[in-house]
């Protein structure tokens, strides 16, 4: 966890979990998945996550909240799932999800981060695999 604007914090999510409580999202616009995308979309979003664009893209910005589980353990209020809305940065986790990536920072109210964490956290290993590389002199 890392702090970022007042009130919020960053999160290393499993991105896996994250979008499949973002599905349950019925409140708000939930994104078809990049395959049934327009061209015109895939092509502006890569783009815009290109790592040589100078403009450097935001942390996508979520809420979580929890509601009760389909079937009897939900209904008698033992089992909850989670539901995640995006409040900016759906199109950037979809697609960084299509292009394979297990792990990305998102951002949340202080409030959610510890459930944040508790449904949607990268494993603690997640934080190792990912190390700096450095580049030798010719850039390589």
């Amino acid at each position: 966890m890392s702090p970022t604007a007042r009130g919020t914090r960053s999160w290393l999510i499993d991105v896996r979990k994250l979008l499949a409580c973002a599905d349950r999202d019925n409140t708000d616009y939930v994104l078809k998945p990049v395959a049934e995308w327009h061209a015109g979309k895939v092509h502006g979003i890569r783009e815009f996550l290109d790592p040589d664009n100078p403009r450097i893209p935001q942390m996508p910005y979520v809420t979580i909240s929890t509601r009760r589980a389909p079937g009897v353990l939900g209904w008698l209020g033992i089992e909850r799932e989670g539901v995640v809305a995006f409040r900016n940065g759906q199109h950037r986790a979809r697609y960084l999800a299509e292009a394979g990536a297990r792990w990305f920072p998102v951002e949340v109210h202080e409030r959610e981060a510890a459930l944040l964490r508790e449904m949607c956290g990268a494993p603690d290993d997640a934080r190792t695999a990912i190390r700096p590389v450095s580049l030798n002199a010719g850039g390589v």
